[in-house]
């Protein structure tokens, strides 16, 4: 329960004029990102709980306004995914589930909100969460939401970094690196300027690992 982090961090809307959201909720959407970004990289272990407790506070007050919006529910369930980590195993365990009921919610209302974020963000809870009867942990259905998210947008930094993450722990580090590499080559979002370096950081060192491994690989083939 412990693998689980967050992730991750097209607008046209229900009924609502693509003008209102642009300039009304789109900054909205904005600041609590990149509160997420703040939490989840620079605050200190023991603190994160209380903020985020009370970053989930603010989006549900969002959400309770706006139903209809994918974009707050999402970010609910990247909220509750990400504090996971931070509770009990069993208040764990009830997060997890939440955070899948949300993502589900969203991708109903609108499976292209935030470019496919949704099922970036529940195929990554599918290879990260224990297997049934503990969870719903399942590869299968994690490639498949992966592979819907980079359909929906592949140039995005999580779209691809999530993807090359469970090809490693699939035993597939050339294919990862490939994925590692895109997640490289797309531009940082100017509004998301922190939380878009951190997630290459962490691309570029897994691309330094699981090189080295192949190579290793390769050599050792190679001796035999």
């Amino acid at each position: 329960m412990k693998q689980i982090a967050a992730f991750f961090l097209v607008f046209i809307f229900n009924l609502m004029p693509a003008s209102v959201w642009a300039y009304d909720l789109a900054p909205a959407v904005q600041h609590i990102e990149s509160e997420w970004a703040r939490i989840h990289y620079s605050v200190a272990r023991e603190q994160q709980d209380k903020e985020f407790k009370y970053l989930l506070s603010k989006v549900t007050d969002l959400q309770a306004q706006y139903p209809k919006q994918a974009e707050f529910i999402i970010l609910q369930a990247i909220i509750v995914a990400s504090n996971a980590e931070n509770v009990d195993a069993f208040s764990a365990l009830e997060a997890i589930h939440e955070a899948k009921d949300l993502l589900v919610q969203a991708i109903e209302l609108n499976p292209k909100a935030l470019d496919g974020a949704a099922f970036v963000t529940l195929g990554t809870l599918y290879y990260m969460v224990p297997a049934w009867p503990v969870a719903y942990g399942d590869n299968d259905k994690a490639q498949q939401l992966l592979e819907k998210a980079l359909s929906i947008n592949a140039n995005t930094i999580d779209a691809n970094f999530y993807y090359a993450d469970f090809l490693v722990r699939q035993g597939k580090q050339e294919q990862a690196i490939k994925y590692f590499n895109r997640a490289l080559t797309v531009p940082v979002r100017a509004t998301q300027i922190f939380a878009d370096t951190q997630l290459q950081a962490q691309a570029k060192l897994a691309i330094n690992q699981h090189g080295q491994e192949g190579r290793k690989q390769g050599f050792s083939l190679a001796a035999n």
